[in-house]
């Protein structure tokens, strides 16, 4: 990693989290930056989990768990669920002082529910961190922003640096801090790397259930198989058969769910509008990883296979897609969903903001399908429209193509190398 920081898209909202809350809970997955980012905000550090003091760090937590609080203010306690009793001390602490910013968390591992952990509400604020947008390792140009838009900001012609080989091999590297700057070879090893660990140890770390690698291995290989798609979870199990015959729905679950609270999966919800009757409205989570680079690295691709497969090329650039958008959204304080009916028509991502605005997004790699997708985009406003729903804020095909300009029909083409929040 570069020894410059590189501003996160997070760094404004914790800022105001910090001036917030007592204590600031930054969640997501390992190598995503959330050490490093936190840093920059605090003023102590306590690192749980350096090998030197981990033991100790654990028994202190145990019996005198107040020790290990003492430090300037915001301290960061950096990946404190390894000691959950931290949790409630912390709490205390805060109710006790009531000033603001004096803890920042951060955690890799959703921690097991237990009746005994306070909820901590209106003590913590919780964040969530996903790695690098382009945006954030410099490879868009930011020329469009979606704050922009959804404020009636005019849209003008834009120009992305993203060839075709290159946004390849953005998705083969993925946004791990770590390899923004390495080579093509060593960023595709520390993607393999995330993977092993992922298979061989961190799947185990929610609940501490040891699980055979051979088999989160063909889970993974299953899923990424259908990433972006809406294949349904008895389809990833008879996938799985074919290799192990024993596998059951219970162990697909539970592999599922364990790499949910290791934040490595990250499902798309359906959006469920009252435009059709509940049959017709497809209801299922699209698959995604909360980085389109595990998929790669699962399926074994680099730069060069991905441009020799331009379905599965597709499939991981909306992956590369959605990733970005959900990191822009956040920071608008919005969510995103897709939908898709049994009708034909569907939309990529439908972007939702809590002040009731709403856009709709296709995402396409290259131009030959943009006439399709803006067919779909206007059909399903036409038909929001006539339900009595109010006008999309924009209608978008977020491209893998270097030019963006609005078209005649009113959808904008704007390529992901020019996005930013």
């Amino acid at each position: 990693m570069s020894k410059t920081y590189l501003k996160r898209v997070i760094d404004q909202k914790l800022s105001l989290y910090i001036q917030t809350f007592g204590a600031v809970l930054i969640e997501g997955p390992k190598w995503c930056g959330k050490t490093t980012t936190a840093s920059t905000h605090a003023k102590s550090i306590l690192k749980m989990q350096d090998p030197t003091q981990l033991r100790n760090n654990l028994q202190i937590a145990d019996a005198a768990p107040h020790l290990l609080l003492n430090g300037e203010s915001p301290r960061l306690i950096d990946e404190w669920q390894i000691a959950p009793s931290l949790w409630n001390a912390i709490r205390s602490y805060v109710d006790d002082d009531q000033n603001s910013g004096k803890f920042i968390l951060t955690g890799s591992t959703t921690p097991p529910n237990d009746p005994n952990m306070h909820s901590g509400t209106g003590r913590f604020g919780r964040l969530l961190m996903r790695p690098m947008s382009l945006y954030e390792s410099l490879e868009s140009t930011g020329e469009v922003s979606l704050k922009d838009l959804f404020e009636d900001n005019p849209y003008t012609s834009c120009k992305s640096n993203l060839t075709i080989e290159k946004i390849a091999h953005l998705i083969c590297r993925g946004g791990w801090p770590q390899s923004i700057n390495k080579s093509e070879e060593s960023s595709l090893l520390m993607a393999r790397e995330y993977v092993k660990a992922i298979t061989n140890e961190e799947i185990n770390t929610p609940n501490g259930v040891i699980r055979d690698p051979n088999r989160v291995k063909s889970f993974l290989k299953a899923y990424a198989r259908n990433i972006q798609t809406l294949a349904k979870n008895t389809t990833l199990l008879e996938d799985m058969k074919t290799n192990d015959i024993s596998i059951d729905a219970t162990t697909l679950y539970a592999y599922m769910n364990a790499l949910q609270k290791i934040f490595v999966i990250e499902e798309t919800p359906a959006w469920s509008p009252n435009i059709r009757s509940k049959t017709a409205i497809r209801t299922s989570n699209k698959k995604g990883f909360v980085d389109p680079s595990i998929a790669a690295a699962i399926l074994g691709q680099t730069k060069s296979s991905l441009l020799a497969d331009f379905e599965l090329f597709g499939f991981l650039f909306e992956a590369l897609c959605i990733r970005d958008l959900r990191i822009y959204v956040d920071e608008l304080d919005g969510s995103i969903s897709h939908y898709r009916d049994d009708y034909g028509l569907e939309c990529d991502a439908v972007i939702h903001l809590n002040n009731g605005k709403f856009a709709l997004v296709e995402i396409k790699l290259g131009g030959k399908e943009e006439d399709t997708a803006a067919e779909h985009l206007i059909e399903l406003e036409s038909l929001l429209l006539s339900k009595g729903y109010v006008m999309p804020q924009f209608k978008m095909i977020l491209t893998g193509g270097e030019l963006g300009y609005v078209r005649e029909d009113g959808v904008m083409i704007v390529p992901i190398g020019c996005l930013k929040p």
